[in-house]
């Protein structure tokens, strides 16, 4: 970040301990995580997993306690494999003592154990993905494998459901991801949306606009594999940014005009968003911090038209939807966005919304009700 954020005075005097399910990259969560760290520079951050070189500094600045998992051999590479492990592992970690407990999670980062009378605050990004949501993205291909997770997916779900009730407040990152802690913990929500760094994250001189650009997770359910297909047979560049398990089928499938740029340096991303044309985002995303990072740049998206691009893309404003996960509405949107004039600042405009003074606002009140020093809602 370009500056510090201007934190509330009264989060100083906080003891406060920090829970995240596994510091193995710098993605959305991680820059959720980066900013509390940056709040609460005494805080001690626990963790599954733990690879020092793969997280910023501001995270490597804290105590970082990881789980009895750290000391499996090749546990970064292959810790997805260990699902079923997970929660043993987060039910070991020992948060101490502190005013407030803060786990931002999207697996089981909520449901490590807090000891009697310490506020637990939950940033969620979801109730836990693998358990309630994408089953045919991460297991349906596989019938055998389909037919072995059903039984420990369910057993996964029952016990997510029940330390649900670990949680004071849950807060989530989108009205989409509110209905889904309704559904799956009977819990209500707040919601506070993810930042945008819009100080980072700028519109730059006129750039070539000679290619359309993904940046994603190389994971199942980001449906890139979309993308690469309706490119593929377009012709048109694509370039992608990203790394992940799915990337040796991903280039298999992928025609010439296709480039995978790999993992990028923030300073790499802010190019790529300048000179492309515009962001393809062709899954069902929680939130999305992608498409807001391109529209600071004052660039078009062009999204699935579910979850949380719903409430971060503007139709007709900063982006057009496309409601088919097909080649044939991918590209027709694209077509739709490719003869669209857009005005680059109403884009910026509409990712302003979304910058981080916003969410340091929004975590306030909610730190506030769960400290059960404001009226509940």
């Amino acid at each position: 970040m370009n500056s510090e954020p201007d934190f509330p005075a009264s989060w100083r005097a906080l003891d406060v301990a920090l829970c995240h399910d596994w510091l193995t990259g710098m993605r959305g969560g991680e820059r959720v995580l980066e900013i509390l760290c940056r709040a609460f520079p005494d805080a001690a951050v626990h963790t599954l997993i733990h690879d020092a070189a793969a997280v910023s500094a501001a995270i490597n600045a804290h105590p970082v306690r990881a789980s009895w998992l750290q000391r499996l051999p090749g546990v970064t590479r292959h810790y997805r494999a260990l699902l079923p492990l997970f929660p043993a592992a987060v039910r070991s970690l020992r948060v101490g003592r502190p005013d407030l407990l803060i786990s931002t999670s999207h697996c089981v980062a909520k449901s490590v154990r807090v000891p009697a009378g310490t506020p637990h605050l939950c940033y969620c990004f979801t109730p836990m993905r693998y358990a309630w949501t994408f089953f045919r993205e991460y297991f349906g291909s596989n019938p055998v494998k389909a037919l072995l997770a059903r039984p420990l997916l369910a057993a996964l779900r029952r016990w997510d459901r029940a330390t649900a009730a670990g949680v004071t407040r849950f807060v989530a990152i989108s009205r989409h991801v509110r209905k889904r802690i309704a559904d799956f913990y009977g819990r209500e929500a707040d919601v506070v949306y993810p930042p945008v760094d819009t100080a980072r994250f700028t519109p730059g001189g006129a750039g070539p606009e000679s290619y359309d650009l993904v940046v994603s997770a190389l994971v199942p359910y980001k449906r890139v594999d979309l993308a690469v297909r309706a490119y593929s047979a377009s012709g048109r560049p694509l370039r992608i940014a990203g790394a992940g398990g799915e990337a040796a089928r991903l280039r298999a499938a992928a025609g010439p005009n296709v480039t995978f740029l790999g993992r990028r340096s923030d300073a790499e991303l802010l190019d790529a968003y300048r000179g492309c044309r515009l962001l393809v985002f062709p899954g069902e995303e929680d939130f999305g911090i992608v498409p807001l990072e391109a529209q600071a740049c004052g660039k078009p998206v062009v999204a699935y038209g579910v979850g949380g691009a719903l409430e971060t893309v503007r139709d007709g404003v900063s982006g057009v939807f496309f409601h088919a996960q097909t080649e044939e509405a991918l590209r027709e949107a694209v077509d739709r966005a490719a003869g669209t004039r857009w005005d680059p600042d109403a884009i910026r405009r509409n990712a302003e919304r979304f910058d981080t003074r916003h969410f340091i606002a929004g975590l306030a009140a909610s730190i506030e009700r769960c400290l059960g020093r404001a009226p509940s809602r």
